[in-house]
């Protein structure tokens, strides 16, 4: 039996809002704090927007890079930079987690493997380098 996937790639006929309405929308709620993943929830949830790159063929980092707006760091780094300083926390209190202290040389490969690839795809400079130091101080926790 074969599967065979859809994808509806059109504007519904319904949505009032034209391109430069939602790329506006989108640098509003970068500028108030929100990460990129968070302003396609928001755009879906409240505004009815079902896809933002249906209605301007531009993706939010797209977006965000046209109009001057520009992340230092990916979002998914970020993310992971949050996790190892909540997990260092957590292993400096608890000596005997034996399990927690795997999880921080996993979690600290995976991020030292994700900073490669950004490097290999000219996201960050060749001089990068993961340190606990450094990801407090982006994370701020």
């Amino acid at each position: 039996m074969k599967v065979i996937k859809v994808k509806n790639k059109f504007v519904p006929h319904w949505l009032n809002y034209k391109q430069e309405e939602v790329e506006q929308l989108i640098v509003n709620k970068h500028e108030k704090g929100f990460t990129k993943s968070q302003i396609g929830t928001i755009l879906r949830d409240q505004y009815g927007i079902p896809s933002i790159k249906e209605v301007t063929k531009k993706n939010t980092s797209v977006i965000l890079k046209e109009r001057g707006v520009e992340e230092t760091l990916p979002e998914d780094l970020i993310a992971l930079y949050r996790k190892a300083v909540k997990l260092h926390i957590h292993v400096d209190k608890q000596k005997k987690d034996k399990h927690s202290m795997r999880s921080k040389v996993v979690l600290e490969n995976r991020i030292k493997k994700l900073i490669k690839y950004y490097k290999k795809k000219k996201v960050l400079p060749n001089d990068f380098a993961y340190s606990l130091e450094s990801a407090r101080l982006i994370v701020k926790i």
